[in-house]
Formats: structure tokens, C-alpha cells, sequence
């Protein structure tokens, strides 16, 4: 497959990605506008709307490093871009492994620019049940955004990409 034919059939995964951006980022404005860090909003029996700044990674994941954490997600964030760009040049034809990759690009790409722009990354959607009470304070699962959701179905769309690939070559 030549340049050209590479180069367009990238643009509808860039595409998604940013679409996935834009979703992102417009839902964390609406929260940073409306909600004061902490507060929140009861929508469901298991699920809330709530502004939380979370400095780490997944779950937190050094959240407290002191300030040097933030810099080093950004450089990951925008390491997993250029590569994932590259990887989406290379095999743009490849249906769920390129939806995977734009997934991740779009999250990736989103939590980078809270980082930058805020030092922390904007969480926002609560899901709590009782069952979780054992693992998580008050059964509430981490709060997460659209850019976390989209890494999440990224990751899993790369791991059944694998397994169907796999399978293929068995």
C-alpha cells in the first residue's frame, strides 16, 4: 500500500481520536465551570457527578510524588502519541487494532492537556455500588473521565485484537 493511500485512510482513526478529544475536553470545562473541587451531583442509585483532581495515574498511582509525576505523565502521554501515530501510518487497514490505537490516542491526548494545563487530570464520572465496598472506600469505583473510558476500550479492543489475530494464525 502506497504513502498516499496510508495517509488517507489515517485520517478517519485520527479522526476518532479526535472526536474522542473534543468529548473529553468539552465535558471537563462543563465540570471546572460548574463544580467546586469535591462537590458532586446524585444522579442514580450507582452513579454521581463529582469534580475530582487526580495528580497520579490510574487509581492514583502517585498521586502524592510531589509534583515531579506530573511531568513524567506528560512525556509517557506524549511518547504513546507519536507512537500510536506511527502505528496507525503503518497498519491503517488493520479495522480493530486502528480503533483501538485511536481510542487510546484520544484519552491519551486528553489527559495530557489537563496535565499540562492544570497539573492534575479532571475526573468526574462516580459509579459507586455496594458490592465494591469491600475494595473501594464507600463501594465508589475511582472516579474517571471520556479520556479513561477511551484508553479502557482501547486496551481491551487491543487484547481481543490480539486474541482474534492469534486464533487467525492458529
Amino acid at each position: 500500500m502506497g504513502t498516499t493511500s496510508n495517509a488517507r485512510s489515517l485520517w478517519p482513526w485520527l479522526g476518532l481520536a479526535c472526536m474522542l478529544l473534543l468529548a473529553d475536553q468539552i465535558t471537563k470545562l462543563l465540570i471546572l465551570a460548574n463544580y467546586q473541587l469535591g462537590e458532586s451531583t446524585f444522579i442514580t442509585g450507582f452513579f454521581n457527578i463529582v469534580r475530582v483532581h487526580n495528580p497520579g495515574a490510574a487509581f492514583s498511582f502517585l498521586a502524592g510524588a510531589g509534583g515531579w509525576q506530573r511531568w513524567f505523565f506528560t512525556g509517557v502521554g506524549v511518547a504513546a502519541s507519536v507512537f500510536i501515530v506511527w502505528m496507525l501510518r503503518t497498519h491503517p487497514g488493520e479495522k480493530l487494532f486502528a480503533f483501538a490505537l485511536a481510542c487510546i490516542l484520544g484519552g491519551a491526548i486528553g489527559n495530557v492537556i489537563d496535565r499540562v494545563l492544570y497539573g492534575y487530570v479532571v475526573d468526574w464520572l462516580d459509579f459507586h455500588w455496594d458490592v465494591l465496598a469491600g475494595l473501594f472506600p464507600g463501594g465508589h469505583f475511582p472516579a474517571f473521565n471520556i479520556a479513561d473510558a477511551a484508553i479502557t476500550v482501547g486496551a481491551v479492543s487491543l487484547i481481543l485484537d490480539e486474541i482474534l489475530r492469534w486464533r487467525r494464525h492458529r
